[in-house]
């Protein structure tokens, strides 16, 4: 089996070659750089390119012959996608749209998406399976829902069957510590909390404390990065043996509160981080939980990192690991 990893030198993709080569499975990684890492490529072949450039891309597909196809090369961050959407359309859709094209061509049927819980908007159940209405509420969560949509459409004209993943919040790193998350500038919580452990930041910001949870502040679905990859083969098993397209959520189905993750990492790198109070930012739901049954139902997916304290204590590995 050949699988191509577009996006394989970024934070997920990285951890998911890492799974593939462990796997046995012949692997490329196909990345242009502008926001992953080649040390970060533990594995497999790697081969330089944007998926921008179409003459690049068929020559791959000519030279290879692939069994199927990873993508999470996409831009990722809400805010920047708000005041450059022409940068998150162009990548995200267009640069896809060129990905399936070259599969098309070259007769590769099989396509896992890297999608986001951001597809659905502001919830109205908690937790979010995969029947709840998608009404995206900024351009990065417009560019993922576009791309499922094209996603069903391929596959009722060409028989590109694909699975499309909706990740809450990732996080963690490799439990062994050879690669981890690595985001400029980065945004997430946990690396953010955790640079504030080590000194790299000299506080992190928690932006409401008047939210209707425990302790005031939002609650977010954790998923380690190890039990998402886990996620991946197992659609990647189903799509090869003739699944039909569908999707899936992801996440551990618990919450864990902005100050439950400070209070862990504090703990676990037994070090004191300063918050710093600041307003609710617009659009910041209370809680955001997935409902993932589906996903143990048809995949027989169980995470094996569940608990607050493997995410952060793996994460605190590769930051210390950073530092020195």
């Amino acid at each position: 089996m050949h699988i191509l990893v577009v996006g394989g030198a970024g934070y997920i993709g990285s951890h998911m070659v890492k799974a593939l080569c462990h796997k046995g499975i012949k692997v490329t990684t196909f990345d242009n750089l502008s926001s992953g890492y080649r040390d970060a490529v533990t594995g497999g072949k790697f081969v330089f390119g944007d998926l921008s450039d179409r003459a690049t891309l068929m020559s791959l597909f000519r030279q290879e012959n692939f069994d199927g196809v990873m993508h999470f090369a996409s831009h990722i961050q809400v805010g920047e996608s708000v005041t450059a959407p022409a940068k998150y359309y162009h990548n995200n859709v267009t640069c896809t749209l060129n990905l399936l094209d070259a599969m098309r061509k070259h007769q590769v049927q099989c396509f896992i998406f890297s999608s986001s819980a951001a597809i659905f908007g502001e919830p109205n159940k908690i937790p979010l399976d995969e029947t709840h209405p998608k009404n995206p509420i900024n351009p990065y969560g417009r560019t993922k829902w576009m791309v499922e949509q094209i996603l069903t459409d391929y596959d009722l004209a060409y028989g590109l069957r694909s699975i499309a993943l909706r990740y809450f919040n990732v996080a963690g790193a490799d439990p062994l510590g050879k690669i981890g998350e690595r985001h400029n500038p980065e945004t997430h919580l946990v690396p953010l909390v955790l640079k504030a452990a080590s000194g790299q930041r000299s506080n992190i910001m928690v932006f409401g404390r008047d939210y209707d949870t425990p302790d005031g502040t939002c609650i977010r679905d954790y998923i380690h990065v190890e039990d998402l990859c886990q996620a991946h083969l197992l659609a990647l098993e189903r799509l090869l043996d003739g699944s039909v397209s569908t999707s899936y959520n992801l996440g551990n189905g618990n919450g864990f509160s902005v100050q439950q993750v400070i209070d862990t990492a504090s703990r676990i790198s037994n070090r004191k981080i300063t918050a710093i109070d600041r307003e609710r930012r617009p659009g910041d739901p209370a809680r955001l939980i997935a409902d993932s049954a589906k996903a143990t139902k048809e995949l027989n997916w169980q995470p094996k990192y569940a608990d607050l304290d493997s995410i952060i204590k793996h994460a605190w590995q590769w930051e210390q690991f950073c530092q020195n």
